[in-house]
């Protein structure tokens, strides 16, 4: 298997997304994203395609739970068994959402360690960046700064975050750090922070 877990009912993002890596790193990744198109019998190509596209159907069934892999197995190429596994596990889920956001605002250092911390935020962080449809700049080569602007909003909100969930024994840097003109990025903070600890 290509990644640490097996697909199952509950980990699809995850799953994907080492599995994304793992295609990518191979060279692989516009089989399912439908970037490498079937080439016509009749060029040379061809079966080269074919035999490519059964190794990565292989590869995606190796690396899931028996039942999923039974209703995917007789997909007729590996970007619409990818299609299929998209459609039926991403969705926009309500509870979903709530929990993530619920568990975020709950996230606080509690007596661990600083990285400790940082590390629970940025799991969170990285599930909710994959759970949420984020705005996107569609003008070429973004000229309206639309981008930078949501990038920068991020950064400061996730810095906050990581400031309110700090042990009290941190107010003192807390404050030094809110007070610096401009707003340090999240690294700066936890970098800041981490000194402190």
């Amino acid at each position: 298997m290509h990644v640490n877990e097996a697909l199952n009912d509950n980990n699809f993002l995850d799953w994907v997304q080492e599995m994304e890596t793992f295609l990518f790193a191979k060279n692989k990744i516009g089989f399912v994203n439908g970037t490498i198109k079937k080439p016509e019998t009749t060029h040379d190509n061809h079966m080269f395609w074919l035999r490519c596209d059964a190794m990565i159907r292989g590869w995606l069934t190796t690396a899931m739970d028996k039942e999923i892999r039974v209703s995917v197995k007789y997909a007729n190429s590996a970007e619409d068994m990818w299609a299929d596994l998209h459609e039926r596990f991403v969705k926009d889920n309500a509870p979903r959402a709530y929990k993530l956001k619920r568990l975020l605002a709950m996230t606080k250092q509690d007596r661990s360690s600083v990285s400790a911390y940082y590390t629970r935020l940025k799991t969170l962080w990285n599930e909710i960046g994959t759970a949420f449809s984020v705005p996107k700049c569609s003008c070429a080569g973004c000229t309206c700064g639309m981008s930078k602007r949501l990038t920068e909003s991020s950064n400061k909100e996730r810095m906050y975050e990581f400031l309110l969930g700090l042990d009290n024994e941190f107010s003192t840097i807390r404050t030094q750090i809110l007070a610096i003109k401009p707003t340090p990025s999240l690294g700066e903070a936890f970098r800041h922070v981490s000194e402190d600890e």
